[in-house]
């Protein structure tokens, strides 16, 4: 499967900027639904952050999913990778 993979910096309260690239199969283009992906994982963090717009958020290139990469995606829609003050 090939993703499409969106580079992501959000704001956290506490100051630090997550870095995290949310992955979906690469047909999904449609900003709002990404977006939406991002908030989603966003709201299962245990502090609060920034907004998730085209400022934070952007296409950055396709590659080929892994086999773990590609369960998260038949069950949730997207994959996030966690890089940078995710946790």
């Amino acid at each position: 499967m090939k993703v499409a993979v969106w580079d992501t910096y959000v704001h956290r309260e506490d100051g630090l900027i997550m870095h995290f690239d949310i992955l979906v199969p690469n047909n999904i283009v449609d900003e709002k639904t990404i977006f939406e992906y991002g908030r989603t994982y966003l709201k299962a963090k245990p502090f609060k952050t920034g907004n998730l717009t085209s400022n934070e958020c952007q296409f950055c290139h396709i590659e080929q999913a892994t086999e773990a990469i590609i369960i998260n995606i038949e069950k949730a829609g997207f994959h996030i990778i966690e890089m940078e003050h995710c946790n």
